[in-house]
């Protein structure tokens, strides 16, 4: 069974936490996976200084919903992700859902796990994206790669898993939400 079959069969077995607060505004990402030589990748963003929060920060392509997205955090994903990284969404396959992640600012995260063709052409955005990070998935089920501790999140020490990789940090909602994703679908975190 290839990686994205087994990934499709544990996520179509999963019964998700699904999250609900009025107070909270809502956002979906993509956690989106690509085979590059046989091995199965993931696609992180790293955001430039010119966005409003989380600048510099790695992160999964997504944001929030708006009211063009009529109710749907499925298109919400859709759209940012297009907009982000120029990625048509019919050139993403849904392969299934994780639970929903209240982050540190306030949303309520939902996230889908989906694949893209690699290569692609991104066409990334000047404001929003620096570049695109490719990650395989082995070494983020190494050894080390992982850890729990403090980071600085505006002048506060805040508990997060941290992941390293190529000298970047996956940190926060996006380390949280890697976390669940890699200890439901290979159990070894």
């Amino acid at each position: 069974m290839s990686t994205k079959e087994k990934i499709k069969k544990i996520l179509a077995g999963y019964e998700k936490r699904a999250l609900k607060d009025s107070r909270l505004k809502s956002a979906g990402v993509l956690l989106p996976l690509f085979d590059k030589d046989n091995i199965c990748h993931i696609l992180f963003t790293k955001r430039t200084t010119k966005v409003q929060n989380h600048k510099g920060e790695i992160s999964f392509p997504g944001g929030e919903y708006e009211e063009q997205d009529h109710g749907s955090i499925k298109r919400t994903m859709l759209r940012e992700v297009c907009e982000e990284l120029g990625v048509s969404s019919k050139d993403i396959e849904i392969l299934g859902e994780l639970d929903d992640f209240i982050t540190t600012s306030n949303f309520i995260v939902t996230t889908l796990v989906g694949e893209i063709p690699y290569p692609y052409n991104f066409k990334l955005s000047s404001f929003e994206v620096e570049k695109v990070i490719e990650v395989p998935v082995k070494a983020l089920l190494e050894e080390h790669s992982a850890e729990q501790g403090k980071i600085d999140f505006d002048g506060e020490l805040v508990d997060s898993y941290i992941y390293e990789y190529d000298g970047n940090t996956i940190w926060g909602a996006t380390a949280k939400i890697l976390h669940h994703f890699l200890d439901l679908i290979f159990g070894q975190v």
